[in-house]
């Protein structure tokens, strides 16, 4: 007998419970955040989801398949946090910003997030399989960004984004957030504003 199958390639979920897909791949995170990668089972995610053990092999071809929907789900709702800070930014100095409040409110907003991150990113790292979910996620990074800047200098922003924020998170002592500013400032910066700033330093000396 063929098993009917949603747009995903996931079997169809029963009608009586719409929403027990969803709660599954939204327990999965919350197992993750707690246990890692490695703790993860389809026994701790369906005790998580309140669902039966059965539910989770149901929706999902093994835990491979679970893990990518859930990783997919946590990097596009970072992703859109980013996205929605870029588009409201109305001229560069908004824009500076934003980037500014990505860094020290969006991404990472918890130790939820920053694990969730890790654990996505050491999969990546190992599997090429999910390099695709963290290739997806930098690009739209990139194209947020580059509503308000040059391609290269969008490239430099993600990494930095994504390097501050880590540091940051893992800093045993709390940094001054006006270092996050000057380093978003000096990066975007253009000729004439580095002439000045470069200018303002000579004359220091």
């Amino acid at each position: 007998m063929t098993t009917a199958r949603d747009a995903t390639g996931s079997r169809l979920g029963r009608r009586n419970d719409p929403d027990r897909r969803d709660r599954i791949v939204a327990a999965c995170l919350e197992v993750i955040a707690h246990v890692g990668v490695a703790g993860t089972s389809h026994r701790k995610v369906a005790a998580e989801a309140g669902v039966p053990l059965g539910a989770t092999t149901y929706y999902f071809d093994g835990m491979d398949g679970l893990l990518r929907e859930a990783f997919t789900r946590f990097a596009t709702t970072v992703s859109d946090r980013f996205t929605q800070r870029m588009s409201e930014a109305t001229d560069i100095d908004a824009a500076r910003a934003a980037v500014v409040a990505i860094i020290l409110e969006d991404v990472y907003g918890d130790d939820r997030e920053l694990i969730l991150s890790h654990e996505l990113y050491t999969l990546a790292a190992r599997e090429p399989a999910y390099r695709s979910i963290t290739a997806e996620w930098m690009q739209r990074s990139r194209t947020a960004l580059e509503r308000h800047f040059d391609p290269d200098t969008a490239r430099m922003l993600d990494a930095l984004i994504e390097g501050l924020t880590i540091h940051r998170a893992l800093d045993a002592h709390a940094r001054d957030p006006r270092e996050v500013a000057d380093a978003v400032a000096r990066i975007t910066a253009t000729r004439h504003e580095a002439a000045q700033r470069d200018g303002m330093n000579d004359g220091a000396d």
